[in-house]
């Protein structure tokens, strides 16, 4: 059976998990938050809907806990709530999993992460016309700068070299998906820029 606790049993739980954490550096942050602070991320986008109702209350689960754990870390390493806003939608479960410190169950039935994507291989489009022949003598491929932005102000630039280059919004997902852990680094190391531009 999953773990479903009510909002004050996911403050006490939050309690637990974070009272090891250092002091943050921010005096307005507080080191352990309480329900109307739990309240406020949710409607920021930070957190998930409860899992389920009991009548009405709501419940929480154990991806709502690693969310608000990850949000006080990345909090006492100085970021604020706009950093981790922009930083959220890059994160999968088991990133997020690794950041909070806090074990996620596996999804049955979710389709596994393209981790390789860039190695597969095109299905061919049985609609689509025959290739042109190739000519004998082809002028060099001039690369192409593709910009995936992944936070503000923050872009991964990939050189490609061909002729027809492009990437899907799926693709683009993946690639987001799987910068996810070298964005919670830079984010840790104080890397990531900051509003104008400056790191």
């Amino acid at each position: 059976m999953t773990e479903q606790w009510t909002l004050a049993e996911l403050v006490s739980e939050v309690g637990t998990r974070i009272a090891a954490l250092p002091a943050p550096k921010n005096g307005q942050v507080r080191a352990i938050p309480d329900d109307r602070t739990i309240r406020y991320y949710a409607t920021l986008g930070l957190l998930d809907r409860p899992d389920a109702m009991r009548g009405r209350t709501a419940l929480y689960g154990r991806k709502h806990l690693a969310q608000v754990v990850a949000i006080k870390r990345m909090q006492t390493m100085g970021r604020s709530l706009a950093d981790i806003q922009a930083l959220w939608p890059t994160l999968d479960d088991q990133t997020l999993a690794r950041m909070a410190g806090v074990a996620l169950p596996i999804t049955v039935g979710r389709a596994p992460q393209r981790t390789e994507f860039w190695k597969r291989e095109p299905k061919p489009d049985p609609t689509a016309p025959p290739p042109e022949p190739v000519p004998a003598v082809s002028p060099p491929a001039m690369p192409v700068e593709l910009r995936i932005e992944l936070a503000p102000n923050l872009s991964l630039v990939l050189a490609m070299v061909g002729e027809h280059v492009s990437i899907s919004p799926a693709d683009v997902r993946a690639i987001r998906a799987a910068a996810a852990p070298l964005l919670a680094e830079l984010a840790q190391r104080s890397l990531t820029p900051q509003p104008g531009g400056e790191p």
